[in-house]
């Protein structure tokens, strides 16, 4: 596989992500994660392309670096990381967007399904390549 594409998704903390502690509750940057996994797939593969396909998720796994505060301008960061016949690990960094500092990081490992069955279904080699920068993917594609 070539270089994965980069996607960001900026976006501002609304208090009702802020939890007892006075920061974004732990389950939320899971939220974000996953947040941002959706606008990366919906902006790198058309919808043609997605129609009978959905994904699960198969696991999580995050580590809580600093917090944020209501008010917060951060970046979530995504790209692909290793990609198996059925599933896919997606990699995020929540960070600030001023300066960059990281926030949190996720892997999450995705894996597709046919959507009228929800059993686990090959990732076309087409999809995969998606995800890959525009000067790397097959025949030079923007996958925007």
């Amino acid at each position: 596989m070539g270089r994965p594409w980069t996607f960001e998704q900026e976006f501002v903390v609304p208090a009702a992500d802020i939890d007892r502690q006075g920061h974004v509750n732990n389950v939320v940057y899971l939220r974000y994660a996953q947040d941002a996994a959706v606008a990366h797939w919906e902006a790198a593969v058309p919808p043609e392309d997605r129609q009978g396909l959905a994904w699960v998720v198969r696991r999580h796994e995050i580590d809580y670096l600093r917090p944020a505060h209501e008010g917060d301008a951060l970046v979530a960061r995504t790209w692909i990381g290793e990609v198996g016949a059925a599933s896919m690990d997606r990699l995020v960094e929540i960070r600030r967007a001023a300066g960059g500092e990281v926030l949190a990081r996720v892997r999450t490992v995705w894996v597709a399904v046919d959507a009228g069955t929800m059993r686990p279904r090959r990732i076309a080699p087409g999809i995969r390549d998606r995800f890959l920068e525009p000067d790397e993917a097959p025949g030079g594609a923007d996958p925007a």
